[in-house]
């Protein structure tokens, strides 16, 4: 029998609360970070209306940022008339992840992907809330090999991934879920500047028709 009394109802509202000003504080730091937000989504922009490409990958929670973010530049995040820009999510082809971890390993799931689609100044962007995912760390790896970037939204001190970041974003924060909270409003700001962009470059322009 489960012995464990639950939170008396004061104390499950403080435990909310708790959360919600957790977040709040989090995502409100992040405008000490801004002028790097803002070269993130200055090469991301550059990139795709240059022509070249953007991938994207995380494990679990990460996964579905990586993939919220590739889909939002395929289709639309605001602006129904600017032309689909090319992002492809890593995390996002079932057979290619099962195909890779069976013949290799999980750890090289991302990075052969990477070996197979990524070009000259495309860009690798990585979702980690702990910077230490070895998958995404050979995916950078690999990523650099090609002559590409690496952007990262990070977490915990941004572990090794860090230092094999182009640019970087590190979450202040040790607990996951405001991590991914965060990185989720920073996607969002890389988006707003995007269709921004493109409005500026003018709908009638090859980059944005």
């Amino acid at each position: 029998m489960n012995t464990t009394s639950p939170l008396a109802p004061p104390a499950m509202r403080q435990l909310l609360l708790d959360c919600i000003r957790d977040s709040s504080r989090i995502i409100a730091a992040l405008e000490n970070q801004l002028p790097v937000i803002e070269q993130i989504a200055a090469a991301i922009s550059e990139a795709l209306l240059g022509g070249h490409k953007l991938l994207t990958a995380g494990n679990g929670g990460s996964a579905a940022e990586a993939m919220h973010l590739a889909q939002e530049i395929t289709g639309k995040y605001s602006r129904p008339d600017r032309r689909a820009l090319p992002a492809i999510c890593l995390a996002s082809d079932g057979t290619a992840l099962t195909c890779i971890g069976n013949d290799w390993d999980f750890a090289t799931v991302f990075a052969r992907q990477v070996q197979a689609l990524a070009a000259p100044h495309d860009i690798l962007v990585i979702f980690s809330s702990s910077g230490q995912s070895q998958n995404l760390i050979r995916a950078t790896r690999a990523m650099r090999q090609a002559q590409g970037r690496v952007i990262g939204l990070l977490g915990k001190g941004g572990g090794e991934n860090l230092n094999l970041c182009d640019l970087a974003v590190v979450v202040p924060s040790q607990r996951t879920a405001p991590i991914q909270e965060a990185h989720q409003v920073i996607l969002h700001l890389i988006l707003e500047y995007l269709e921004a962009r493109c409005a500026a470059t003018g709908s009638d322009t090859p980059s944005c028709s």
